[in-house]
């Protein structure tokens, strides 16, 4: 199959060198909404346009504390495993994000963590794993239900990725993007910013970027911040407009195998019409942006 057969959101892309294979991973129930949840799923190729799958992996087992809303899952390659952060939630618990571990790539993937790691009484989401220094860390939304402006920010995590060490701290509000645009809130957050899908990327120059999503003026968008010093605790700037400014995003970047640097992100933004969709991208001085070919 190729990307317009598959219906996926939040796509997130990692390519296993030894294997010479790609796998993709997202939101990839029918209805991601509401209703029971199946599980994550994954797809492989060797080209980027021909696709086998799906293959599960990950299905709850009865006594996992959630059966619904299974959102944004990424497989990062730490250490000697494969870790799937993925957000979870259930009725009476708050939204987050929890870590599952697998052999290989393609799962089967089980819960690694206890419970989620972002802070149990806020509700978050989107959590991604950024290594600094060797440390490891959670990158993750708190979300605009909290705080009316949405909020990315990070926590320590253990060397095992198992728990949290301190507490989180705050890297921007979605506010402070020129590009985003409020949407209409509720009695105690009349307009709110929203903030979605953190994903980190280290530049070839050394610098620290952050692909970020929101809505702008032509709904769903995609933005990029910058980190001043380099590294996770910033400041942070946000470029002025957005990379991908209608109708998509939920972005992050890979390198395929001939080391050319790909944006994946979904569009359009509605359900049941989601699909990934892959673009090149250049490193300029002045930030990434979209290339032709």
């Amino acid at each position: 199959m190729r990307l317009h057969d598959i219906q996926i959101r939040d796509p997130f892309v990692l390519r296993v060198a030894e294997e010479d294979t790609y796998y993709l991973f997202g939101s990839t129930d029918e209805d991601i909404w509401q209703g029971p949840a199946t599980g994550f799923d994954t797809y492989r190729s060797r080209n980027l346009e021909e696709w086998e799958g799906p293959f599960p992996a990950f299905r709850p087992a009865p006594d996992f504390w959630s059966h619904t809303q299974y959102w944004a899952p990424e497989v990062h390659r730490y250490r000697d495993a494969f870790y799937l952060f993925a957000t979870f939630t259930a009725p009476g618990e708050r939204r987050g994000t929890q870590v599952l571990r697998a052999d290989r790539p393609e799962g089967p993937y089980e819960p690694w963590s206890p419970q989620p790691l972002t802070p149990r009484g806020w509700e978050c989401l989107d959590g991604t794993l950024h290594v600094e220094d060797g440390s490891p860390y959670l990158v993750f939304c708190h979300e605009w239900k909290d705080v009316g402006d949405g909020e990315v920010q990070a926590i320590r995590l253990t060397d095992d990725l198992r728990s949290t060490v301190g507490d989180p701290f705050l890297l921007f509000r979605a506010s402070e993007a020129p590009w985003v645009r409020p949407l209409l809130g509720r009695p105690e957050f009349p307009e709110v910013f929203v903030t979605d899908g953190p994903s980190m990327l280290r530049s070839s120059d050394g610098t620290l970027r952050m692909l970020w999503s929101s809505f702008g003026d032509s709904g769903y968008a995609l933005g990029v911040a910058t980190s001043a010093s380099g590294g996770i605790r910033g400041p942070w700037s946000q470029a002025d407009d957005a990379l991908w400014p209608e109708d998509g995003g939920h972005g992050m970047v890979f390198r395929d195998a001939e080391g050319r640097l790909l944006l994946a992100l979904h569009a359009p933004n509605d359900t049941p019409n989601e699909r990934a969709h892959f673009f090149p991208l250049a490193e300029t001085p002045d930030g990434l942006r979209l290339a032709e070919g």
